[in-house]
């Protein structure tokens, strides 16, 4: 242990006096400063816009662009330089004969000078403490394990490209070659995940050995074993190479031993990172305030209801425009979506079965419109130089599972060892693939029972299997769209009032009737009520004749005209209507809007008002303005004729209620009633249609609704807690002496420090 803290202080002494070195420290302590200050800088103006700051404390050091971040990824620039010479130096001046005949083994040597570098690194982590503790007085709630996580992370990159530095610098004795073949072995690192990804077990060996993106998890504040045994087997490999290269100097060993030697290691090294990295054997910290890096509580609880095997089987249709997502060479990035439940759930199996059908691809419907299924297969098979024994013709694949429903798009099918299954999609959306939600939501319909929403037919209501401008098969029955019903837990069926409801439904909706119940309806209508089905009831003006008396039994009413709100903007019967608190202590969802300054919007629209107390708690959801609205009774024509208001005719200019809420217990349990006064609010033409100046968010209200309805069982609530370091004690004032302290003084005492040593080492 002597010989090798002596040698680590020899090596130290010289490497401080390095100008190489100062200068090293000198740019890294700048190129800090000016990330931290611009980090600062950015969040103080957002402060002085009067915005509330999410996560200040990741802001300023991690995620994309931190400080923390940025010196990580400018630190291939360092390294090299610093660990060029650690023993090319030797090799070149011929010292190297000294240390071997010295009584200092070629373990002690190597080890001498690998903590010389380490402690040379600890500088960098100095430098990053001196912004970490100004963060930590300035931040609210400064967040301190997920910086303290993220230096780590950085430090043990430096670690590993340390051990890499060293290898290459004692395999030649040139400086510049050392550097360069450093770098090359980073740039290999980076690489090789890429390599062999089509092959399932070499596959997962490559992806092992891939450095790229292994100091992001400690940036987010997460610690991964897998990720730390990485680092701590990376580094223990390079060291054992540098000293195998040693002894075979040193002991004229010959090329094959040494050969062997170098496998030897690789092979163990790539062993043990292959086991250590199974789910089984991978563990987690996460060092964030509010665990954001790990799964919510309610995600939670759902996969620790799951027991058993559950095993995830990925259909990839080859003709299929997104079977790209699901390809060989993209799996392990495919799976990373659900590292977070394989964390708890390290038992779940996943398959991939590829396949081919025709299905939505209008390039193939263009490029290749006269060849059949198995020939467009053949073809791409021969273009892209594809094995065609990989993928099955559907008919295969129906045996097991039917996919017609799912219209032949990439899906994955979870399944339970009991039989159960479930369906997860990926959505026409920016995003396309499951989030947290969507992905616990259909875990949750596994354990627990789904609720069945009845859409009432018979009188022309809206459709769930109309997908046009009316219809309600968008936000009901759409499998590309994330919140339709369908993705976020429920059963959507069409129901009919002349026979008695099911005693499974639990939820009706009936819209926009176009003509009466009849007798036989009315009562099966008044039995669902009487024994407390939850019921959304949409109207819609000129059906107030054939829905008013659907309300009667609870106590409301139509009004007789439709509201209008006349504005420059739009035509008259465009309605906007604004959020209760009321509402938002009911809806996560609807309280949000509340803060964004969203709002309702509809066409043609009539209120909602209370004639009498049925013993229901009654619940005003969303008002419109008290000014500039009112009941209209003349115009109809709203394109060519701009309606006023008009006392003497019974127009009455006052704050509608566009949607009310109504509970009573019956049977100990909570009955939930919603009513609106429009149905195009949830047709496919409204939820498509944006209008500027209108921050309509119906999809929130959609969601608030059946969330109610199904008594917060779905859609999953997978919100957290806000983040407490939202506020930077500072005003925009401090930035120039914040750049004046680490973008001048610090690297300025660094310089003065290097001048000294220089001048000191001169006169000796």
């Amino acid at each position: 242990m002597r010989s090798i803290l002596r040698i680590m202080k020899t090596e130290l002494r010289v490497l401080f006096y390095s100008p190489i070195a100062w200068l090293i420290l000198i740019v890294f302590a700048f190129q800090a400063g000016v990330e931290f200050c611009t980090q600062i800088a950015d969040l103080l103006r957002q402060q002085a816009l009067g915005y509330r700051l999410y996560a200040a404390t990741s802001s300023i050091f991690g995620g994309y662009g931190g400080v923390i971040t940025s010196m990580l990824e400018n630190l291939y620039l360092y390294i090299p330089l610093l660990t060029m010479g650690l023993m090319s130096r030797e090799l070149s001046s011929g010292s190297i004969k000294l240390l071997y005949s010295s009584p200092v083994s070629n373990v002690q040597i190597i080890l001498g000078k690998y903590f010389a570098t380490l402690v040379y690194g600890l500088g960098f982590v100095a430098i990053l403490l001196l912004e970490f503790f100004l963060s930590w007085i300035i931040v609210k709630d400064f967040d301190i394990m997920m910086v303290l996580v993220a230096l780590l992370g950085l430090y043990l990159t430096v670690c590993v490209y340390a051990a890499i530095g060293l290898f290459m610098s004692t395999i030649t004795q040139y400086q510049v070659v050392a550097a360069i073949g450093t770098l090359a072995v980073l740039a290999v690192l980076n690489f090789i995940g890429q390599v062999g990804q089509e092959i399932d077990f070499v596959r997962d060996l490559t992806y092992w050995l891939s450095i790229s993106g292994r100091s992001k998890t400690f940036m987010d504040g997460l610690v991964n074993s897998a990720d730390l045994l990485y680092f701590l087997l990376v580094v223990l490999m390079f060291l054992a190479l540098s000293i195998i290269k040693l002894h075979g100097e040193r002991s004229k060993a010959s090329f094959a031993g040494n050969m062997l030697r170098y496998g030897t290691v690789f092979v163990v090294v790539l062993g043990l990172g292959y086991l250590t990295s199974r789910p089984k054997m991978v563990h987690y910290y996460d060092g964030t305030q509010t665990k954001r890096n790990t799964l919510s509580v309610a995600s939670q609880e759902v996969v620790s209801k799951l027991t058993g095997g559950l095993t995830m089987t990925t259909y990839v249709n080859m003709l299929e425009d997104n079977y790209y997502q699901g390809m060989p060479a993209s799996r392990n990035y495919d799976l990373q979506r659900f590292e977070n439940y394989v964390r708890f759930k390290p038992e779940m199996k996943t398959r991939y079965v590829y396949y081919y059908h025709r299905a939505h691809n209008p390039f193939l419907d263009q490029r290749f419109p006269d060849l059949d299924d198995k020939q467009r297969m053949d073809t791409l098979c021969k273009i892209n130089d594809w094995d065609p024994d990989r993928f099955l013709p559907y008919e295969e694949v129906a045996k097991t599972v039917d996919l017609s429903g799912e219209r032949y798009r990439f899906v994955r099918l979870i399944e339970r060892e009991n039989g159960q299954r479930v369906f997860l999609r990926i959505y026409e959306d920016n995003m396309r693939q499951p989030g947290e939600a969507e992905i616990s939501t259909a875990l949750k319909t596994l354990v627990a029972p789904t609720p069945r929403v009845g859409f009432v037919t018979g009188h022309e209501e809206r459709s769930i299997d109309n997908y046009g401008v009316r219809g309600y098969g968008l936000f009901a029955r759409e499998v590309t769209f994330r919140y339709s019903l369908v993705n976020e837990g429920f059963r959507v069926e069409n129901l009919s009032l002349e026979q008695p409801v099911d005693p499974e439904v639990g939820i009706l909706v009936i819209s926009d009737m176009r003509s009466s119940f009849s007798e036989t309806e009315m009562k099966n209508y008044l039995d669902f009520i009487e024994r407390g089905g939850n019921l959304v009831i949409l109207g819609e003006p000129r059906r107030q004749e054939n829905m008013n008396p659907l309300l009667e039994p609870l106590g409301l009413r139509f009004t007789d005209d439709m509201l209008v709100r006349p504005t420059r903007e739009f035509l008259a019967d465009v309605m906007v209507g604004y959020f209760t608190d009321e509402f938002g202590e009911l809806s996560n969802s609807i309280r949000q809007a509340i803060r964004q300054k969203d709002c309702f919007a509809t066409l043609s629209a009539c209120g909602v008002e209370q004639t009498e107390d049925r013993g229901f708690s009654v619940v005003d959801c969303i008002r419109t303005d008290s000014t500039g609205v009112w009941n209209e009774r003349q115009t109809t024509n709203f394109v060519d004729e701009v309606p006023t208001c008009d006392p003497q005719r019974g127009e009455i200019e006052k704050p509608y209620s566009l949607m009310k809420y109504l509970t009573r217990e019956v049977d100990g349990r909570e009955q939930r009633i919603v009513v609106i006064g429009d149905s195009d609010c949830f047709a496919s033409s409204e939820l498509n249609t944006t209008r500027n100046g209108i921050p309509a968010t119906n999809f929130s209200v959609i969601q608030a609704v059946f969330k109610q309805m199904s008594y917060g069982e779905f859609p999953l609530e997978t919100s957290r807690v806000r983040p407490p370091d939202d506020h930077v004690r500072l005003t925009q004032a401090a930035n120039g002496w914040l750049k004046t302290l680490y973008c001048g003084v610090f690297p300025g005492v660094l310089l003065l420090f290097s001048v000294i040593i220089w001048v000191r080492r001169r006169n000796k």
